[in-house]
């Protein structure tokens, strides 16, 4: 079986362990690499940086922010996208009230306080059920920890300055997965009901008792849900 170039994108303060699951039980069907969305302050730039180091054409899947970039590459490259899985993310921009939120949490940063920051988002980030699954949990603050302060600020002015990407999504012609878990406080199912309706060849999956890290939530059913993307789509 040939498999397809698949490249994984990841969200906020999120590094490679967000896709163990996928990145080690899709590798039959895809070669898979991880993406470093932490040196840059644009989802542009972001966007750009993947394209550059990308094979001629590619999958990919992007999870909250990760899902802003990959709508970035659809828009710029999108004859180089050959399928496109949206996890956990919605296409609208940030809300006035979104921003003022992310502000507080950057001032919180810059005060030394960067190791607050992961618990003070944590029941946002997860089924209220499982705040208190340590090996859940520790996957999150670990990724935090390595992600660090500076790249964290980054990324949130990147958040923040993102487009509307919904007068795009009628334009993309890839096979689109749209994910999410059904209880994501943060990218709700109706965001993502909004996305599936936009894009033509889009399906809609949605996994239950699962919060915004639906790869780290529920993995199997996620891993599931992307080989199916990858091999029928």
């Amino acid at each position: 079986m040939t498999r397809l170039p698949l490249i994984l994108l990841p969200g906020l303060l999120c590094d490679g362990a967000l896709w163990a699951h996928q990145s080690r039980y899709l590798g039959e069907v895809a070669d898979i690499g991880v993406a470093d969305l932490t040196h840059h302050d644009s989802v542009a730039a972001m966007a750009d940086a993947v394209l550059e180091s990308a094979p001629p054409r590619f999958a990919v899947a992007g999870l909250s922010m990760g899902g802003y970039v990959a709508l970035e590459i659809a828009r710029r490259a999108p004859d180089r996208v050959i399928k496109l899985a949206l996890l956990d993310t919605n296409a609208r921009a940030d809300t006035d009230e979104q921003r003022r939120r992310r502000r507080g949490l950057m001032a919180l940063a810059n005060q030394g306080e960067f190791r607050g920051v992961t618990p003070r988002l944590l029941p946002m980030l997860i089924h209220p059920s499982r705040t208190e699954e340590e090996a859940l949990t520790g996957i999150v603050m670990g990724m935090a920890e390595r992600v660090g302060k500076d790249a964290f600020l980054r990324q949130q002015t990147a958040i923040m300055g993102r487009p509307d990407s919904r007068g795009d999504l009628p334009g993309i012609a890839s096979p689109t997965l749209v994910l999410c878990g059904r209880q994501d406080a943060l990218s709700t199912l109706e965001m993502h009901v909004e996305m599936a309706d936009l894009i033509p060849r889009a399906r809609l999956a949605v996994i239950e008792e699962c919060g915004h890290l639906a790869t780290l939530e529920r993995p199997f059913a996620a891993t599931a849900l992307m080989r199916d993307w990858l091999v029928y789509s």
